[in-house]
């Protein structure tokens, strides 16, 4: 692939939805997960977003971000937020979080703005005195990802991997009373850059994204396989943990959960199909160094995945927000660079393997909390 596929135009769009008070959440999230010259069979990741939230006030990790006012959007579709940037870094031996947590003024043009030079492509910008930036090129040949930190400065450029992994997917669901939610996915693309001059390489994640809607717990995560295939698993669910206020790891209460949905996908590059999964199950165990252990089954009828992947490493991220009647609500959101220790995969033709693959990396979510 040269250049980018799908429909891109909506990266550089917000409001397709009318804004609902407390619950209009939108954010860009690239997911970097890159090789480790030390052998780490996790290597290393970085996670970047640029959000903004339809709220007075959130607590994000303790720190206070006040998103004033919707965001502004002028006659060329250029939009102004208040908004914020936050980032984590998992170098391979160590997680630094928050790497980035900043809010500020975020600027996204694209798509034929007279201040931005071509018909395609786009760009998110933090008004910031340190570079916090993404964006697209206007020929869709390659993402650009650039950060200057504290722990580094990243200058990272993402460019097609195949056609199932770098064509936008777009995935959309209305609710009640214009509850809902908007997706733009890019499910891989190649990775390439520097971090402090030295050169890495990898793969990266991206996803642009629209929920309003309380935010109840979930299960997700990603493969990148080495020979371009993609797995991915969804579990939206209610448990105890639902009721919980604080990030403590791991509690008394996390017994069980009941899915309100299971989901899953599979780029197979082999067979040079995608397979999506309705039957998606999702078991946590927690491992001798407090990190946990997650059991993954996907199955369709045709084709049936499992996966045993262990954490290698954890970042958080804590949201609490007062709503109605002075009640606050509560969010943790927990991200695990993996480690892939069993992968079988069967089908019609075949049995796959662990061993089939070298380099498997991936990330995988869990949430608590009720965020509405």
């Amino acid at each position: 692939m040269q250049k980018f596929e799908g429909d891109l135009s909506g990266l550089w769009r917000l409001q397709d939805r009318e804004p609902i008070h407390h619950l209009t959440w939108d954010w860009w999230w690239w997911l970097v997960m890159l090789e480790d010259e030390g052998g780490n069979p996790a290597g290393k990741q970085l996670m970047v977003l640029w959000s903004t939230k339809d709220n007075p006030l959130v607590e994000v990790n303790g720190v206070k971000w006040q998103p004033v006012g919707r965001p502004g959007i002028d006659e060329d579709g250029g939009i102004a937020i208040e908004g914020m940037v936050a980032a984590w870094w998992y170098d391979g031996k160590e997680m630094h979080e928050p790497l980035v947590l900043e809010s500020c003024r975020i600027i996204v043009v694209g798509d034929g703005n007279p201040q931005w030079p071509g018909e395609s492509g786009g760009a998110v910008v933090a008004v910031n005195e340190k570079e916090l930036s993404m964006g697209l090129k206007p020929d869709l040949s390659e993402f650009w990802l650039r950060l200057e930190t504290k722990h580094g400065s990243f200058d990272l450029a993402m460019s097609p991997w195949n056609a199932a992994m770098s064509t936008a997917r777009q995935a959309s669901a209305e609710y009640a009373k214009g509850m809902g939610y908007d997706i733009l996915r890019l499910h891989g693309s190649i990775c390439n850059g520097t971090i402090d001059g030295k050169e890495v390489k990898g793969s990266a994640y991206f996803q642009k994204v629209c929920v309003q809607a309380p935010s109840i717990p979930w299960f997700w995560g990603v493969l990148h396989l080495d020979d371009g295939s993609y797995i991915d698993w969804f579990v939206p669910h209610l448990s105890p943990l639902v009721t919980v206020k604080d990030s403590k790891p791991n509690r008394h209460r996390d017994i069980g959960h009941f899915p309100l949905s299971q989901g899953g996908l599979f780029h197979d590059v082999k067979n040079q199909r995608s397979e999506s999964f309705a039957k998606a199950t999702v078991e946590r165990v927690i491992g001798e160094d407090g990190l946990p252990i997650f059991s993954i089954h996907l199955w369709n009828g045709r084709t049936d995945i499992r996966i045993e992947a262990a954490a290698a490493a954890r970042a958080h991220w804590t949201f609490d927000q007062p709503t109605r009647g002075g009640i606050w609500s509560h969010l943790t959101y927990n991200e695990y660079p993996l480690i892939v220790k069993k992968l079988t995969i069967k089908d019609e033709k075949e049995l796959r393997k662990r061993g089939n693959w070298g380099t498997i990396h991936g990330n995988a979510e869990h949430s608590w909390g009720l965020l509405h």
